[in-house]
């Protein structure tokens, strides 16, 4: 009885080390990571590969760490932020000297024979780094606002060299949204995007162009201090912008101009650019309801779309689960991000919320223009889809992101909604 006891209350102690973790949403990633790989394994299981059981080794693998990261205390992280910005940064540096090409681009280290990725890793130290500068910011003033870009700045230069679009995007988002949740002025984060907007509207209607830059000048004069001193720069800016963008484009790789323009009409080069959009798009229309039933896709079964495995997995889903499985995916992630969000809103510093609110943004923009590229509404930027995609460094990464909004929960003193 008395062993009963002891092993009893041993037990307890175990489990209290992980008490207020948000159990829900550590099984929809379990969950999605398993069906992940059950969708992986349909669009290989007629060329023999064992990718699928990578996917769910890596997740385990996975999964173990975010258990351990969710028992320790993510306070200590601040202290640790220079030291994990400049071990960031040195990772990706390294990409450039030792690392190994693949399809066009240089993003891969080879450590042992596993190819590691720094850029996925990089996510998670640029949302710590962000969320220990902007913790102990009441409000995000406009000093404080040229320290965050030119923090992002730099790790974000390196991947876009690699070249790497849609991670160097993802960082993008990833700012924007932790400065938002920091109590930025709204106006900053338009004056922040307001050369996208300017870019746009001088290639497609000019007198909206002029009106978008008076408004923007009024923006600033009425957001920044010294109003008067900004708005010339902000106009200026917005008018070199067309000619910036020129310059940025010309730096872009062949293929990653033909990703960027293929979407807008695939039908164009359907042998070429368009080809993978064109394929998706007839694998998920031809799923219709139900599907066409797992291992039974004409498109998925006969590799009509390369490498759908990774990028256009969506494309799997579509066609043998057909719309309740599309919808299904698209519930779970909706699912994901209400938890992140309660999390953050119930965390019991700013540190811990802005966690959350980084790993929000990370995971929403890649959700967002994964399917979007998939359904042919977005350019292919080779942006995986969280969890059941083929990738072992993206894997890990969302898992050890996990770990940590785990660990915000976890040191909470609210109980979970």
């Amino acid at each position: 009885m008395t062993q009963k006891l002891v092993f009893r209350n041993r037990r307890k102690s175990l489990l209290s080390n992980w008490k207020y973790i948000d159990y829900s949403l550590l099984l929809v990633y379990i969950g999605m990571t398993i069906f992940g790989g059950i969708m992986i394994r349909s669009v290989e299981i007629n060329q023999g590969l064992t990718d699928w059981w990578q996917h769910w080794l890596t997740g385990a693998v996975g999964l173990i760490l975010a258990l351990i990261i969710a028992r320790c205390r993510y306070e200590v992280l601040v202290s640790w932020k220079w030291a994990i910005y400049v071990l960031t940064n040195i990772s990706l540096i390294a990409v450039q000297v030792i690392g190994t090409s693949a399809l066009g681009a240089q993003r891969w280290i080879n450590v042992g024979g596993f190819h590691i990725q720094p850029s996925e890793f990089a996510k998670v130290g640029l949302i710590i780094t962000l969320g220990a500068i902007l913790s102990s910011k009441p409000k995000v003033k406009l000093f404080d606002f040229f320290q965050v870009l030119i923090v992002t700045a730099i790790p974000w230069l390196l991947v876009f060299l690699e070249p790497n679009l849609g991670t160097s995007l993802i960082f993008g988002v990833i700012t924007i949204g932790m400065l938002y949740w920091g109590n930025i002025n709204p106006g900053l984060l338009i004056l922040l995007i307001s050369p996208i907007f300017s870019i746009v509207l001088y290639n497609l209607y000019f007198p909206a162009w002029v009106a978008w830059i008076t408004l923007m000048a009024l923006i600033a004069w009425r957001s920044l201090p010294w109003g008067w001193l900004w708005v010339p720069i902000v106009a200026g800016i917005n008018i070199a912008s067309g000619n910036i963008a020129q310059i940025l484009w010309n730096l872009l790789k062949d293929y990653q101009k033909d990703r960027l323009t293929g979407f807008l009409n695939p039908e164009q080069d359907p042998l070429g650019t368009g080809y993978h959009l064109i394929q998706s798009r007839i694998a998920i229309g031809s799923g219709q309801l139900f599907g066409r039933g797992l291992y039974q896709g004409t498109q998925t079964q006969l590799n009509f779309i390369p490498e759908q495995h990774t990028d256009f997995i969506f494309s799997a889903i579509g066609e043998e689960l057909g719309f309740i499985g599309c919808i299904f995916v698209l519930l779970a992630f909706w699912f994901i991000c209400l938890r992140l969000v309660i999390i953050a809103y119930t965390a019991k510093d700013n540190f811990g919320s802005l966690i959350a609110i980084g790993v929000l943004s990370m995971l929403i923009f890649q959700v967002f223009v994964n399917i979007g590229m998939n359904i042919g509404l977005a350019p292919v930027t080779g942006i995986p889809l969280p969890l059941l995609s083929y990738g072992r460094s993206a894997l890990l990464s969302n898992f050890i992101a996990l770990g940590l909004v785990e660990s915000v929960a976890n040191c909470r003193y609210k109980k979970n909604f």
